[in-house]
């Protein structure tokens, strides 16, 4: 008889609940990567909507070339101040973000996740198209584009505590650093398909550079509500009855009869009882009180500040300081999140080893410190991992401790809101770096490292957070 392949004798040393793990990890990886995959087309598209007008000439009839700011741009983007409108369509974007993401988690908590999530997926989908119209139905209204990014920002909050409530509940703490460090490389994935993507169309149409990430998003709205599974105790209890029903289906109904013996045993009907209430969720107030949501939530705050400096200006920066055309720029600018990638898997093996969350944040900050201030290319994958690492293990692993703190006794029923307040808090530092550089020298560009200076200083900052938790 010939051999079973290695392959084969792998596979089947997974059980079902494995199995299905293994199926929950993938599904919300997609899920999260395509939420990032329709973030990234704004500031890929920031250069075409304004380009350089100084470079712009055009040839006389006799000869003699003028600069001219007609059509160099689209309109309201073409003005003098065109950088504090591109700005406010980042403010409006991170404020309804900001706010929107701490009545997520209470929400979420009270809902079912699938048809939560699968509801912002769809929605999202559709204002991301929304901007994208803009450019083939020639709108130029900056309300127009206020209002979607900030319809935007408020959708796109249900996603990252559902997502994380749902792995949440799938994996036990055993290795949870590792498993969620591999799994939150999806925001880096999610970038940098989705600056290839809109990067496809940024120069000959860049309302495809939307379009196409919001039909993406919303396909994956729809494989969220026919696939995936928030917990595994409903679907335990599913398989365990359908099991129980094809046992009765080979047992007659009116009992078990032994031939000869004239003996009948009459079969009992089986009720399935829940044996204790469901405990309430937790109030935003009490999820406050946890003991280390506080400190990582300003911890957090530094880093989404100096991590999405770089996700909304980079592009852009690049642009304007290496002279590259806008999908050059975009190209370039991935290399921060394949950095990421690494970093955020870097952190999570550490931080399991350790078993001190804080300290494995304070090392790799005081190591990326210095890497922001280097206006270089090939450091941008240095500094992607050392500063989205700590970003990625925060808004992971740890949420996902302290949501079942031991001082919680069992009640799994927050997970959702604590994800939310550290992300609703660090979204406020994204937030702030807007606000504070809408007339900043960043915009002005008046110094090449202005950006990376400003990105070191907040570093510091967030480092020196950290530190004080630790202590």
């Amino acid at each position: 008889m010939a051999p079973v392949p290695p392959g084969i004798r792998f596979l089947t040393n997974f059980n079902r609940e494995q199995w299905y793990k293994a199926f929950t990890f993938i599904l919300t990886f997609l899920l999260y990567t395509s939420f990032h995959l329709s973030r990234k087309p704004i500031s890929i598209v920031k250069s075409e909507l304004h380009k350089n007008c100084s470079s712009e000439l055009q040839t006389t009839g006799r000869g003699r070339l003028l600069q001219t700011e007609m059509d160099c741009g689209w309109k309201p983007f073409d003005k003098s101040n065109y950088k504090q409108l591109l700005g406010a369509l980042d403010y409006s974007f991170l404020c309804a973000y900001a706010v929107g993401m701490y009545l997520s988690g209470i929400i979420g908590e009270r809902l079912p996740i699938r048809l939560y999530l699968t509801f912002g997926m769809v929605t999202s989908g559709l204002f991301t198209c929304l901007f994208g119209l803009g450019h083939i139905f020639n709108i130029h209204s900056l309300g127009f584009y206020i209002f979607t990014q900030v319809a935007n920002g408020l959708v796109q909050t249900t996603g990252w505590p559902s997502v994380v409530t749902c792995i949440g509940n799938w994996f036990g703490k055993g290795k949870r650093g590792l498993i969620m460090g591999v799994w939150n490389s999806h925001t880096s994935v999610g970038n940098i398909l989705g600056s290839l993507i809109a990067g496809c169309w940024v120069s000959s149409n860049w309302g495809l550079s939307f379009i196409i990430p919001g039909v993406i998003i919303t396909v994956m709205g729809l494989v969220c509500f026919f696939f995936l599974i928030e917990h595994h105790s409903p679907l335990t209890l599913y398989l365990s009855l359908f099991q129980m029903y094809d046992t009765e289906l080979l047992l007659p109904r009116d009992g078990v009869c032994v031939d000869g013996a004239g003996v009948c045993v009459p079969m009992q009907q089986l009720v399935v009882v829940k044996s204790e209430t469901e405990p309430s969720p937790i109030s935003f107030f009490g999820a406050l009180h946890i003991p280390g949501v506080v400190e990582f939530s300003l911890c957090l705050l530094f880093a989404k500040l100096v991590s999405y400096t770089f996700l909304f200006w980079l592009p852009l920066y690049i642009t304007k300081a290496a002279h590259l055309d806008a999908k050059r720029a975009g190209d370039l600018s991935t290399l921060f999140d394949v950095g990421g990638i690494i970093g955020g898997i870097l952190a999570g093996v550490i931080s399991d080893r350790l078993a001190k969350r804080a300290s494995t944040c304070a090392v790799m900050l005081l190591l990326a410190a210095p890497t922001v201030r280097w206006g270089n290319f090939s450091m941008l994958l240095v500094c992607g991992g050392l500063v989205n690492g700590p970003y990625a293990l925060i808004t992971t692993a740890v949420s996902a401790d302290l949501g079942t703190h031991k001082s919680l006794k069992g009640n799994a029923r927050a997970l959702s809101t604590v994800t939310a307040i550290i992300d609703g808090t660090g979204s406020v530092g994204k937030f702030y770096f807007i606000c504070s550089s809408l007339n900043s020298e960043i915009k002005e560009n008046s110094h090449p490292e202005a950006v990376h200076i400003t990105s070191g200083y907040f570093n510091n900052t967030y480092l020196k957070t950290v530190l004080i938790h630790q202590i």
